[in-house]
Formats: structure tokens, C-alpha cells, sequence
């Protein structure tokens, strides 16, 4: 059965005694774990939840999240881990939408639950402990192992197990339904790549409300162990990494950056560490350079895909960034790779018909890890899947070898002139800067050309730049019409939970001329 619940059966079954889980609060084997997870299910049974109902989970990375979602699955109940870097209002729009009958808050959040909004849900709150520190309050780990394990609800191939929220990036958030079949025919299809064994730790690095979190469904298939990051920073990731040994991780490229900026860098342990997935946003090439270079004997892979999508679609691995460098194919490099076994991707204009090889169309795809709708929104689930197909609102172009080049989101296409302008290759041509440390360029209103292209640009500390120096540096690069006349120096760009630039909230900060920091 392709179902969270066998799955964990079969882990808890052939790997029992090995560390599931590495924490400060210490370690449990799977059959630990699992008898955690079936007294958590009897938990969430006993507040009143059954199956088919939804619950939410408000809470930073933890092993006590990740029993959360496997209770879930094992009641067959449908876990909702919610942004909480969101504000009170939209959290509780998000679990109004969902209909959850019950909330999972950790303990680090009571201010947050008990001054806003959400006050009002106190009795359908189950507070969990932070790092184990429980207050007078948090009953849970007494209420755990008071509850007799409730014996596993085997759920069906295509029940809804997980309903994740996209993160907004071009509107609002979105209730993205994922069925067990979606779920693991990834975390499947993605074991072809990276190849997981027993012998992982696998450190939770994103947000777990992100369908990133999903890549270590691999590695508790193959009976890995798993360590948590509350919340990251360069200098946390690492000695994390050195402290509980571990091999693997996903990391988005800000944080990347970041961390090899960070001091700590050089002084941390990292020998065990062996496979590092990044994705979730383009990374200029430089900085794929520098991230070889710093992460030595380290299996780097560049990933892409999409909530909707469970989320992987290609893979770029180790072997081919080795060989555009050593090739001297710097292009491959901007490519997020070949889809992965089981995916069927094609590029398609306005009309639903394939365009040629290069040219740009908008990315759609099939396979057995694409959800099956959004919750609640009928028309755009109708819009956005149609004739099996899952229509990404990504615009890309594939060359005659398969290999997948992202050009923009389609609704951030700039349209200047007549021409068509894709925002990614402009912020690649500036990345090409050392003085810019990041940027992103979108449309502006043009009495003269509909759309003018603004570039938004920090730069790198102590440095110094204008808007001459870049329209210079563009030059022979990119095209005339290409080439930003427009810019704003600011000291941030505007992110979400796993860094993407939120080009909908520079927008609307431009619009209000809100962008901190001086202008050209």
C-alpha cells in the first residue's frame, strides 16, 4: 500500500531498534517512536478528532511536530502545520478555511495565542512543550503516556493525509490537498536520486508547514533517523549538523548564502555530513560555485518543485554541476535538472499546445505525486488542474537533452515594448556583480512601454553602487531592452518562511513607496 501508515508499519518492523529520532531531549528507537505516535493518535481521538477531520499544528520544527503528523495519519485525520510567521488574522483564516476541530500549539507561541486573535480557541488547544520545558499549563507528555496506544487506522491510497497552504508568493494562500499516493510516489520517485539508507540522520532544516519538510520521507522509508532545527540560523544549522552527526539536510538558497558568510563555517566539524538538496528558488551561479568550493566532499543537488507537486519534479545532481564546471558549461548551472522517473513534464503555450525545443511556455506536468486539488476552491482547482494535468503558472524552457531552464513565474513576466522580459535572467545578469548581494526586478507601470522593469538591489555590506554602475555592468550581457533603468537600493527584500522574494509584496511596497532604504 502507497500509504504514510504502511510505510511506518513496515519501518517500525524492519528497523525497530534503530534511532528514529536524535534530539537535546534524547533519542528513541522506531518501536519507541512509533508507540509515541499510536498514544499521540489516541491523544487527538480522546480531544474528539476522527477521521477525516482536520487539526492544526502551530508549532516549530520538533520530533513532537513530526508525532503530530504521523498521529495523524495513524487516526487518519489530516494534519495542517500553519505558518507561523504569518500574522493572527491570517492563521486563524487559514484554520477557519480548514475547518479544524482542534489546534496543536507549542508552548513557545502561549503569548501569541493568548494576546491575539486566536484567544478565542482556547479549548480546542493542545499545547505542546518547548525543548521540553513544560509550564503548569502543558499537560502533554503526562497525557501521552497515560493514553493507551490506539491501534493503526489503515487509510486508502488516495485519502487526504496532508493539507499544506502555499506560501502566498503571488496571492493568497491556497489549501493544498495531498493524498498518501502523493507522498510517498515522491518520496519513491526521489529515492532513485539520492539514495537513502539506514545509516542517515536526516536534519530538518525548513519550516515543516513547507512541503520541503516532505524530503525526509525518504529517509524514514529506508529506516534513517531524523534530528530537528527550531529555527534556523547559519551558525545553529552547523553546529547541529556537527552535533548530532548528521548526513543530510535541504536548504533554500538564502540560507545557503548566509551561511557562507557565517564564521562558524569555518570552524565547524562537517565529516558527516554527505548529501545537501537546495531549491525552492533560483541561486545565482557564483554562489553554486562558492557552495561546492566550501562544502568539500559533500553531494550537492539542486531540486525544483512545487507544494501541488509533493513536492519534487527534477533534479540537478552532483555529477552534472561537476561536470559544467569542469566543462566549462557554466549554463547547465542554471537549469534545475531532468525530471525525475514518473513525472511527465511539458512546456506549453496559451493554447495547451507544446512549443518547440527552448522556446518558453508555461510548465505542466503529471504523475502520481500531484495532488489532486486545493481545498475549497473549486474554480481554481478546475483552472489549475485540467486534463490531468497540473498547470505549474511557471514559465520555462526545456533543451533537446531534457534539461529544465526556469524563466519566471508567468504572472511575473514583464511585457516592455512590446517585448517579453523574464525577471530571472535580468537577476542573473546582476548577480554577475560582486557588489550585489541580492536583487529582484519586476514590472512597473510605463506611459511609454506598458511595463518598465525596476530592479531591486541590496548590496553587499560596505559596498557601494548606483544605478549607473549596474546599467554599465549590464551591458553586452543581456539585450537593450532587457537592461533595468529603474532601481531601488534597500537593506531587504521582502521573503517568505522559505526565502523566496515575495515579488507581490514588493509590488505592493513600491506602489506605496514603503521600500526601506535609499533610492537611485
Amino acid at each position: 500500500m502507497l500509504t504514510l501508515t504502511a510505510m511506518l508499519a513496515r519501518t517500525m518492523r524492519l528497523y525497530g531498534e534503530r534511532p528514529a529520532i536524535i534530539d537535546t531531549e534524547g533519542q528513541f528507537t522506531w518501536s519507541e517512536f512509533t508507540n509515541r505516535i499510536a498514544r499521540c493518535a489516541a491523544l487527538l481521538s480522546n480531544r474528539g478528532i476522527t477521521p477525516g477531520d482536520r487539526f492544526g499544528i502551530l508549532s516549530r520544527n520538533s520530533f513532537r511536530q513530526a508525532e503530530l503528523m504521523h498521529a495523524g495519519y495513524w487516526l487518519g485525520a489530516i494534519p495542517v502545520p500553519v505558518n507561523y510567521r504569518l500574522a493572527a488574522v491570517e492563521i486563524e483564516a487559514i484554520f477557519e478555511d480548514a475547518d479544524c476541530q482542534l489546534v496543536a500549539v507549542e508552548e513557545f507561541f502561549f503569548s501569541f495565542v493568548a494576546n491575539d486573535c486566536l484567544s478565542h480557541l482556547s479549548d480546542q488547544i493542545v499545547w505542546i512543550p518547548s525543548g521540553g520545558k513544560q509550564t503548569s499549563d502543558c499537560h502533554y507528555e503526562d497525557e501521552l503516556q497515560a493514553t493507551e496506544p490506539l491501534p493503526m487506522r489503515e487509510a486508502g491510497e488516495d485519502d487526504d493525509a496532508l493539507l499544506l497552504y502555499t506560501g502566498g508568493t503571488t496571492g493568497q494562500s491556497k489549501g493544498v490537498r495531498l493524498s498518501h499516493r502523493n507522498i510517498i510516489a515522491n518520496a519513491f520517485q526521489l529515492s532513485f536520486l539520492v539514495r537513502p539508507h539506514h545509516s542517515d540522520i536526516y536534519l530538518h532544516i525548513p519550516p515543516m508547514f513547507h512541503s520541503a519538510d516532505l524530503l525526509g520521507t525518504t529517509h524514514t522509508i529506508a529506516g534513517g533517523a531524523h534530528a530537528y532545527l527550531p529555527q534556523f540560523t547559519p551558525e545553529a544549522a552547523l553546529t547541529t549538523i556537527e552535533s548530532v552527526r548528521a548526513t543530510h539536510a535541504m536548504l533554500t538558497p538564502t540560507m545557503i548564502i548566509m551561511t557562507l558568510q557565517d564564521a562558524a563555517l569555518g570552524r565547524t566539524d562537517l565529516s558527516s555530513f554527505r548529501q545537501l538538496l537546495y531549491g525552492s528558488s533560483p541561486m545565482a551561479v557564483e554562489w553554486i560555485k562558492k557552495a561546492l568550493d566550501a562544502f568539500d566532499n559533500v553531494e550537492i543537488i539542486q531540486a525544483y518543485g512545487l507544494t501541488e507537486t509533493s513536492p519534487i519534479l527534477t533534479i540537478l545532481p552532483m555529477a552534472e554541476h561537476e561536470q559544467a564546471i569542469a566543462g566549462e558549461n557554466v549554463a547547465l548551472l542554471q537549469s534545475v535538472g531532468r525530471p525525475i522517473p514518473g513525472v511527465e513534464m511539458r512546456i506549453v503555450d496559451d493554447n495547451d499546445t507544446d512549443v518547440p525545443i527552448d522556446a518558453a511556455g508555461e510548465i505542466i506536468v503529471r504523475g502520481a505525486n500531484v495532488s489532486k486539488g486545493y481545498l475549497n476552491r473549486p474554480d481554481e482547482t478546475r483552472t489549475g488542474f485540467r486534463k490531468g494535468w497540473l498547470h505549474t503558472g511557471d514559465v520555462g524552457r526545456m533543451n533537446d537533452q531534457g534539461y529544465l531552464f526556469l524563466l519566471d513565474r508567468k504572472k511575473d513576466m514583464i511585457i516592455t515594448g512590446g517585448e517579453n522580459v523574464y525577471s530571472s535572467e535580468v537577476e542573473a545578469c546582476l548577480h554577475q556583480h560582486p557588489d550585489v548581494h541580492e536583487c529582484a526586478v519586476v514590472g512597473v507601470p510605463d506611459d511609454a512601454y506598458g511595463e518598465a522593469l525596476l530592479a531591486v538591489v541590496v548590496t553587499t555590506p560596505g559596498a557601494v553602487l548606483t544605478d549607473t554602475i549596474l546599467i554599465a555592468h549590464c551591458r553586452g550581457r543581456i539585450g537593450g531592452y532587457k537592461i533595468p533603468r529603474r532601481y531601488r537600493f534597500v537593506y531587504e527584500l521582502p521573503k517568505s518562511a522559505m526565502n523566496k522574494i515575495l515579488k507581490n509584496e514588493l509590488r505592493r511596497m513600491i506602489s506605496t513607496e514603503s521600500c526601506a532604504g535609499p533610492e537611485a
